[in-house]
């Protein structure tokens, strides 16, 4: 699919992040470093986290997807990079602009194979994961002396639970796609020799079928439950805030009026 017209360009990119448009409304991503299996530097931090941050200002884009090239999703931080103290400060939206993301539209994690450390930390805060049955998890880093900093480890117990989180955090051990899913860190397993990307795109178009407006909100009432905030006091921020606006807005009433006149919707871009 030809790269669609935008309000303004994607941010430049270095030559190891490509782009393309795989569906309507749906951005792919990938990490094309095979040489250092994906290893993620100072430089792609930045453009991997600007380039989500230009993917919340265009309102013809809906959901992205994150992915490797080559038998890597991401072996993590570039440790040659560190060992030559040449690292730099990471963005807020933390490694590879994903480990700590809130942002405005959801991210789905294509992952093809080896996915550690850092790599780990992006699926941890991904809103959806679809792993090949060759993938593997690991947060290595207790056994090079250093720690996953970059907020997997209180978004992971929230996920898998405090016995699953220790084992993962302090043993470094891999764990294998089933496993994975398992213990609820990915949401489906594709068959070795099947392609992720094509069932990562199938669930993004799904996502996209839906009220632009109706996405966004919903993930925010998710997200506020995922940050700590109880449930109660959650739905009253949501309630006042996200969803008051989408009340207001053309998508609500046409999928009202859609469900009425027994019709598909015909959905606006949003506003949100």
């Amino acid at each position: 699919m030809a790269q669609p017209n935008f309000p303004t360009p994607p941010p430049q990119l270095p030559e190891e992040i490509k782009i393309s448009f795989p569906a309507p409304k749906i951005l792919l991503i990938t990490l094309s470093r095979e040489p250092a299996l994906n290893a993620i530097n100072t430089e792609m931090h930045w453009a991997l986290h600007n380039l989500y941050v230009w993917l919340d200002t265009q309102p013809s884009l809906i959901c992205a997807i994150l992915t490797g090239k080559g038998r890597a999703f991401c072996a993590g931080a570039d440790l040659k990079e560190w060992h030559e103290g040449r690292q730099g400060k990471t963005p807020s939206g933390g490694f590879g602009g994903l480990s700590r993301r809130g942002g405005k539209k959801p991210v789905i994690c294509a992952v093809n194979g080896i996915c550690f450390g850092g790599g780990c930390e992006m699926i941890i805060n991904a809103d959806i994961v679809i792993a090949s049955g060759k993938a593997q998890f690991a947060l290595p880093e207790v056994t090079i002396g250093v720690t996953a900093l970059q907020g997997a480890l209180p978004r992971l117990i929230r996920t898998v639970g405090r016995q699953r989180a220790t084992e993962m955090a302090l043993t470094g051990r891999r764990l294998g796609a089933q496993e994975a899913k398992e213990w609820g860190l990915v949401n489906k397993v594709v068959p070795d020799g099947q392609d992720v990307v094509a069932e990562a795109v199938k669930m993004a178009s799904l996502i996209a079928s839906h009220s632009p407006d109706a996405v966004i909100v919903s993930r925010e009432g998710l997200k506020m439950g995922w940050e700590g905030l109880g449930a109660e006091e959650a739905t009253k921020i949501w309630g006042e805030s996200w969803y008051a606006r989408m009340y207001d807005g053309e998508n609500m009433k046409e999928g009202v009026r859609s469900f009425v006149d027994k019709r598909k919707p015909r959905w606006v871009e949003s506003k949100l």
